[in-house]
């Protein structure tokens, strides 16, 4: 399995080549919280994925990532779309994030608290509970935190990693979110870019897969929990 903390450390081009072949998300984010006019927070916002779908219409946003190249790629692209006029990133650890107290109406993390609270953690649930606490922490008292992670890659229904199930099954038991999954689905140009991006990624066994089966259509299913302040 390729080394995700150093993709995005030193590949955030070639990431970002991969996420570009997924839908936008924005009207799944605002099913559960219209986004205009808010102050906004992306969590992990690598790339830009969630940020800037969400900038256009945002009063403010906050792009935070562990990864200071990834970062670069959102500002980049927020600087070229040209909106919002009060837009920042942020090199930030999910447990301590850099934001003064109930500062966001909408706090959106993608594809990223896992890391911090897969069962190959031994502080997994530790982590999750300060995870937990800094977003309603810096939540404003009406205000939505959505979290999306994966449901697995490759299958056309929910299929998620084993070692991901207690964080989500603590999302919903111990904290109170709810829940539903959406198809993410990669739409890849031709099968020698699904094989490239897919081998980049999620490495050999999913990209053999790919080759065997012509997947220029990669199925992948998400997770989407979420919760209002006021619940």
């Amino acid at each position: 399995m390729p080394d995700h903390e150093s993709i995005y450390r030193r590949e955030a081009s070639q990431y970002h080549e991969l996420i570009a072949k997924q839908p936008g998300l924005k009207e799944t984010i605002e099913e559960i919280k219209p986004v205009s006019g808010l102050d906004i927070v992306d969590m992990g916002a690598g790339t830009g994925r969630l940020t800037t779908v969400l900038a256009p219409e945002a009063r403010s946003i906050i792009a935070l990532d562990a990864s200071a190249a990834m970062l670069e790629v959102t500002g980049e692209r927020l600087r070229a779309a040209g909106g919002p006029r009060k837009w920042s990133t942020h090199v930030a650890d999910h447990r301590e994030l850099p934001l003064p107290d109930q500062s966001a109406d909408l706090i959106v993390s993608g594809w990223s608290i896992c890391y911090l609270t897969s069962m190959n953690n031994p502080d997994w649930e530790r982590n999750l509970e300060e995870v937990i606490h800094e977003i309603k922490r810096v939540l404003r008292p009406d205000g939505t935190v959505v979290i999306l992670e994966t449901m697995g890659t490759g299958f056309e229904t929910p299929n998620p990693p084993d070692f991901l199930l207690p964080y989500y099954a603590a999302l919903v038991d111990k904290y109170g979110f709810s829940h539903r999954w959406i198809r993410t689905d990669y739409e890849f140009d031709d099968i020698v870019q699904a094989e490239r991006l897919t081998r980049f990624f999620f490495g050999d066994e999913l990209a053999n897969k790919a080759v065997e089966q012509n997947l220029v259509r990669l199925p992948e299913c998400a997770g989407i929990w979420w919760k209002h302040n006021d619940c």
